[in-house]
């Protein structure tokens, strides 16, 4: 295992009622002035919003609405949350939402407090915001694991580039396993699929000889395909499955998994500057790049991938070789990306003539990948995808 320093800043509430048990005494410690943020305005659908409506006006506070979050939040929509947030004199943010809105927040609370240009002050100048607006979290929608860290992934739409932006912590995050329940199957889904993914590219950087952070990593994989079909078998389990789901997405991005490793996330990658250029939901679109990636993958990923046969989807391994156990793992991944309704190519997402080349020579090329793609391979991946 790598040296490494470990901080986890935010405190989570979670289960049934945890909003009404626990919001009031968080409001108590922050300014007057709240900004609620969430995103196309189905929280007014199922009843969130007046309850935490009712909850902000309980204590005090003077609300300033920012709305419309689209689920690939833009830097123009954080450009436009910074503004509204200055003029009003924010003294805190409460984002309402799934993975788009609580990261356009994280950035929102930098931008806000800073005189440059956040986009150009990280990534040009390698520099890293130190003033933030306070931030708390209700999550609607999980699979990011978005409220446990303070990544964000934001779409410059004029660069045509997806990437990562670095704000705020929130100080706390509520979550309700209730308030997902509303979530259309689709993203239950594809959510679900994410929060796999997360956990599996992190499980694939290195050290690559298992480690603590690797075996905790088995168990969360197991956990989400466990409960996505219990999930998907009963929908309104909320006691085992869908709350089981919420606290694995959170696992998966809390940094618990990634103590003293050095992470891959060439799926992501690739799969981010596919949605510069096309705006295609995040799971389905790494649900379709995994099985073709981790083909390309498996002559330096072999001894993994046969872990992960063995641990995750419970393959037995005897009289097989090492390289026949990691050809069934990519099997049982795709066979469970069939199962449980997720696209299997780009054609089936409405994806015919996006400009792979374009992509794959923007992609960002990750060190933790244990084998160094080329953009000529990434592209015969989108090719292979499409």
């Amino acid at each position: 295992m790598n040296t490494f320093t470990y901080s986890y800043p935010t405190k989570v509430y979670f289960g049934e009622k945890s909003a009404g048990n626990n919001l009031p005494a968080e409001l108590a410690k922050v300014g007057k002035n709240v900004m609620l943020a969430y995103g196309g305005g189905s929280i007014k659908k199922n009843g969130i919003y007046d309850e935490l409506m009712s909850i902000l006006e309980t204590a005090g506070k003077n609300v300033v609405e920012f709305s419309g979050i689209m689920s690939n939040p833009t830097y123009a929509k954080v450009q436009e949350g910074a503004k509204i947030a200055r003029e009003n004199g924010i003294d805190f943010i409460l984002a309402v939402g799934g993975g788009s809105v609580i990261d356009c927040c994280k950035v929102i609370s930098a931008q806000a407090k800073l005189s440059e240009n956040l986009w150009e002050f990280e990534n040009e100048k390698h520099s890293s915001p130190s003033e933030f607006i306070p931030m708390g979290a209700v999550v609607t929608a999980f699979g990011t694991g978005a409220e446990e860290n303070c990544g964000a992934v934001i779409t410059h739409e004029e660069k045509k580039i997806k990437g990562a932006l670095w704000g705020a912590f929130y100080s706390f995050a509520i979550l309700d396993p209730a308030y997902t329940m509303t979530m259309p199957m689709k993203q239950v889904i594809s959510g679900s699929f994410d929060a796999l993914s997360h956990c599996m590219e992190t499980y694939m950087g290195s050290p690559r000889d298992v480690n603590l952070s690797d075996e905790i990593n088995e168990a969360c994989q197991r956990n989400i395909i466990r409960n996505l079909r219990a999930t998907l078998n009963d929908p309104n389990d909320i006691i085992s499955a869908r709350s089981e789901l919420v606290w694995a997405a959170a696992m998966a991005e809390n940094g618990m998994l990634k103590i003293g490793k050095v992470t891959d996330f060439q799926a992501h990658m690739l799969e981010h500057q596919l949605g510069a250029y096309t705006d295609c939901n995040h799971g389905e679109g790494l649900a379709v790049i995994h099985p073709v990636l981790y083909r390309h993958m498996l002559p330096e990923a072999e001894k993994q991938f046969a872990r992960l046969a063995v641990n995750v989807w419970g393959i037995s391994a005897d009289g097989k070789s090492e390289k026949q156990l990691a050809e069934e793992f990519i099997n049982a991944l795709a066979d469970f990306i069939k199962e449980v309704g997720l696209p299997t190519k780009f054609s089936e997402m409405g994806i015919s003539n996006a400009d792979f080349k374009a992509i794959a020579d923007s992609t960002v090329l990750t060190g933790g990948c244990c084998k160094k793609f080329t953009r000529e391979e990434l592209l015969e991946v989108l090719n292979e995808c499409s």
